[in-house]
């Protein structure tokens, strides 16, 4: 097994094009590492470097402690599964699976034993004789990564590898790689465009846009502490709800105003929101931080706005509000849904403690007063930052 690190590594295209931009990770051994952004955003190009299939432009990767920017892919020590599956299609799964070793000229012996137990561990062992044209799509994602797993890697690379799947079969495999991850111990470096992939899998997600790292970080610090708005966005389902208002005091705390609607967000005197107070300022809320009950709208008189219900989502559990606030969108994940009907007016709660604070320009957090000491951006997270 092995750690690896990535030390401003570029990838820039002829005529200029930069689709990696200084990016900087350490990846710790047997580490499960998440690149997800959306298409574009260059967390495909960079799985490719670290893969030896796309050359390094400027910066060093080491895997271990060797240097391999100019080391062939199949010296790396590395295994690659596709988003296709890439399997041979006159081949057997067992051929598929051995191929490699063969070429390796391991012995007959230890490639049955290997591709043997890679295939009771994926249990595909009844599959073995068949051809992939006769297996299904979640069969055929095993069998690549049985091929994978027989090399006995020091990293996994894997690109995309569900995307191909059914909603369900896609849920089935994400817990399947988890497991497989926590039994083999190694290194796994994911690449995905799915945010729900990459909250469920990951120790760490490297969330990316236009070839730069946004914010490298735990699921639940980025989903908590999102360091600017389009990690804010881009991470959570629904995504984050965003209000155009303007800061304001209120006594000797602060609320912000939008519209018809002021909501207060804190009690004290807060130096970060006194730079803001009398301009724009970007809200962000979570959808199921917005309450429609009558318990808790009674005991926050100071935070609720007024909507129209747009479209009511539901979904067995749970339901989905699509409101008009104003002419702002927003979004409202709630439990409480039976009564309310399409057009009606509603009366929203907002969590005032979960709100997002996020400058207009520039789009990175304003930490608040509570969140002192916490390190909410924090350069070593954000684009261009040392991790």
């Amino acid at each position: 097994m092995a750690d690896i690190s990535l030390k401003n590594i570029w990838k820039i295209y002829p005529g200029n094009v930069v689709a990696v931009n200084d990016f900087n990770i350490d990846i710790a051994d047997g580490e499960f590492v998440v690149l997800v952004g959306p298409s574009g955003c260059g967390k495909s190009t960079t799985l490719r470097m670290i893969a030896g299939l796309e050359e390094i432009s400027k910066g060093e990767l080491r895997i271990g402690n060797r240097r391999v920017n100019d080391v062939a892919p199949k010296d790396r020590d590395i295994a690659m599964v596709f988003q296709n599956y890439a399997l041979y299609p006159h081949m057997s799964v067992y051929n598929n699976m051995s191929f490699g070793l063969k070429l390796r000229k391991v012995p007959k012996d230890e490639i049955r034993a290997r591709v043997t137990e890679a295939a009771r561990i994926l249990r595909i062992e009844d599959l073995l004789d068949r051809k992939p044209k006769a297996l299904s799509g979640g069969q055929c994602q095993r069998v690549a990564l049985g091929r994978a797993m027989v090399r006995d890697p020091a990293v996994f690379l894997l690109d995309e590898p569900l995307s191909n799947l059914d909603a369900k079969l896609r849920a089935s495999m994400r817990m399947e790689l988890i497991k497989l991850h926590r039994k083999l111990k190694a290194t796994f470096i994911y690449v995905t465009h799915d945010q729900t992939e990459a909250m469920t899998m990951g120790d760490r997600i490297v969330v990316m846009k236009d070839g730069l790292i946004q914010q490298i970080d735990t699921p639940r610090n980025l989903y908590d502490r999102p360091c600017n708005a389009f990690v804010a966005g881009f991470i959570g389902s629904p995504q984050m709800n965003f209000i155009d208002a303007v800061a304001e005091r209120d006594g000797a705390g602060y609320c912000v105003a939008m519209a018809e609607n002021k909501i207060r967000i804190g009690e004290t005197k807060d130096a970060f929101l006194d730079a803001y107070v009398g301009k724009s300022i970007r809200l962000g809320i979570r959808p199921e931080d917005m309450r429609i009950d009558p318990a808790y709208i009674a005991q926050n008189p100071s935070s609720v706005v007024r909507a129209a219900v747009d479209v009511c989502e539901m979904l067995g559990n749970e339901a989905y509000l699509h409101l008009n606030c104003n002419g702002v969108p927003l979004i409202a994940r709630t439990a409480l849904a039976g009564a309310i009907e399409t057009g009606s007016a509603l009366t929203v709660g907002i969590d005032a403690q979960k709100i997002h604070l996020f400058d207009p320009d520039t789009e990175r957090t304003i930490p608040r007063r509570r969140e002192a000491g916490a390190d909410v951006c924090s350069e070593r997270r954000e684009a261009g930052g040392d991790v």
